[in-house]
C-alpha cells in the first residue's frame, strides 16, 4: 500500500507538471486575446527604434514589429502597451512575463537563447559596432583610440564588444559605465569620456542628441556584427512561431511588391504567391491561431518590411540611413524570408 501511495503521488506530481507546461505553451497568444492588447518591451527612447513623443505616441522601427503583431492578431495595430525598459531590465521582463514580446534593438547570442531562455524570431536589423569621437581628435582610426576613456551602456553586448576589442589589440582604454544611453551620451557631450560606443545605428541617432553634432564623428571601423531581432521566451513555439512569421511576412511582402497602399488592389492579383500571402489560396494562418487575412492585416495597417524601414531609419526619416545589407536579398542584401506556402 505504501508503495501504491508512492506511485500516485508521483503520477500526481507527473500530471501537474505536464498539466502546467501544457498550460505554459498554449498560453500566450491565449493571455494576449483576452487581455485585448499585446504588451511589448521597447526602449525607454532611441529614435529611430522606439520613442515616446510629449503625447505618448511611440514611433519607431521595433515599435512597428510590435504594431505589425498586434495588426495580425486583432486587426487593430493600436491594441499594444509599449512598456520602456532598460537594457538591465529586458530579460528580467521577459522571463517574468512581464511584457509578451522584447522588441528593443536587442543583439542575437547563444548565451541569450541557451542560458537566459529566449528564442529570437528572426533578425530585423544587421549592425555593427562602431564609435563616436569628435574631430578635434584628429582620429581616423579606432586603433588610435588606445589610452581613451569610452562612455558605454553596462550590461548590454557592447560592453563585451568593447572589452573584446581594446584586449584583441592590446590597446588600454578607460571603460565610463552608465546604465543607460541617454546618460551614456550626455557624458560624452559634457566632455566626461573622449569616445561613445554602441550599434553603429545608433551612432548617427545619438549624434543627433549633442549639443554641436557635425563637431563629432563616426569613425569607420565597425568591431563587431550585431543582429538585432525580437525575442520571445522560450515554451511556447505557438506563439514563437506566430511572431516569426509576422516578420517573414513583412519581407515577403516587400519582395513581392506588396505595400500597404496597393495591397487591396493586389488583391485582385492571379499570382499565386500573392494570394498565398494574403490569404486567398490556402489558409496558413490557421497553424498560427489566427484568420487567413493574418498577413494582409500586417501589411494593410503597418506596411512592408521596406516601408517601416523607410519611414523609420531610410529616406523617410531625420536619420536618412542607407538599407545596405538590411536591403532583400534580390538587392544585394541579406533580408531574405522563406516563402508561404
Amino acid at each position: 500500500m505504501l508503495k501504491m501511495n508512492v506511485l500516485m503521488k508521483i503520477l500526481a506530481f507527473a500530471l501537474l507538471t505536464a498539466f502546467a507546461q501544457a498550460a505554459a505553451q498554449a498560453g500566450t497568444l491565449d493571455q494576449v486575446q483576452k487581455r485585448g492588447y499585446l504588451m511589448c518591451g521597447s526602449s525607454p527612447g532611441v529614435p529611430g527604434f522606439g520613442l515616446p513623443d510629449d503625447k505618448g505616441v511611440w514611433t519607431g522601427f521595433d515599435v512597428d514589429f510590435c504594431r505589425a503583431v498586434a495588426a495580425a492578431i486583432f486587426n487593430d495595430p493600436t491594441k499594444v502597451k509599449f512598456i520602456p525598459l532598460s537594457a538591465k531590465d529586458r530579460f528580467t521582463a521577459l522571463q517574468s512575463g512581464e511584457v509578451d514580446v522584447l522588441a528593443r534593438n536587442t543583439t542575437w547570442t547563444i548565451s541569450r537563447e541557451t542560458g537566459q531562455g529566449f528564442l529570437f524570431v528572426g533578425v530585423t536589423y544587421y549592425d555593427g559596432q562602431g564609435f563616436l569621437v569628435r574631430k578635434k581628435l584628429n582620429l581616423s582610426s579606432a586603433l588610435e583610440l588606445s589610452g581613451a576613456s569610452i562612455c558605454v551602456q553596462q550590461g548590454t553586448t557592447t560592453e563585451l564588444n568593447l572589452a573584446d576589442f581594446f584586449h584583441g589589440n592590446n590597446m588600454k582604454y578607460e571603460p565610463v559605465n552608465f546604465a543607460n544611453a541617454d546618460e551614456a551620451v550626455k557624458a560624452y557631450d559634457g566632455g566626461r569620456c573622449d569616445a561613445y560606443t554602441t550599434d553603429a545605428s545608433g551612432l548617427y541617432v545619438e549624434r543627433q542628441k549633442l549639443a554641436n553634432p557635425d563637431d563629432s564623428v563616426v569613425l569607420p571601423e565597425i568591431i563587431s556584427k550585431e543582429l538585432l531581432g525580437p525575442a520571445v521566451r522560450q515554451g511556447d513555439d505557438p506563439w514563437f512561431n506566430l511572431v516569426k512569421w509576422v516578420n517573414f511576412a513583412m519581407v515577403d511582402a516587400e519582395e513581392l511588391g506588396v505595400t500597404s497602399k496597393n495591397v487591396d488592389e493586389k488583391a485582385k492579383s492571379e499570382r499565386p504567391e500573392i494570394r498565398r500571402l494574403l490569404g486567398f489560396e490556402g489558409n496558413f494562418g490557421e497553424g498560427l491561431g489566427l484568420g487567413a487575412d493574418w498577413a494582409y492585416r500586417i501589411i494593410k495597417h503597418v506596411g512592408n518590411y521596406g516601408e517601416v524601414f523607410d519611414r523609420n531609419l531610410g529616406e523617410g526619416s531625420p536619420l536618412k540611413i542607407k538599407r545596405g545589407i538590411n536591403a532583400l536579398w534580390t538587392k544585394g542584401g541579406l533580408q531574405y524570408a522563406p516563402p508561404i506556402r
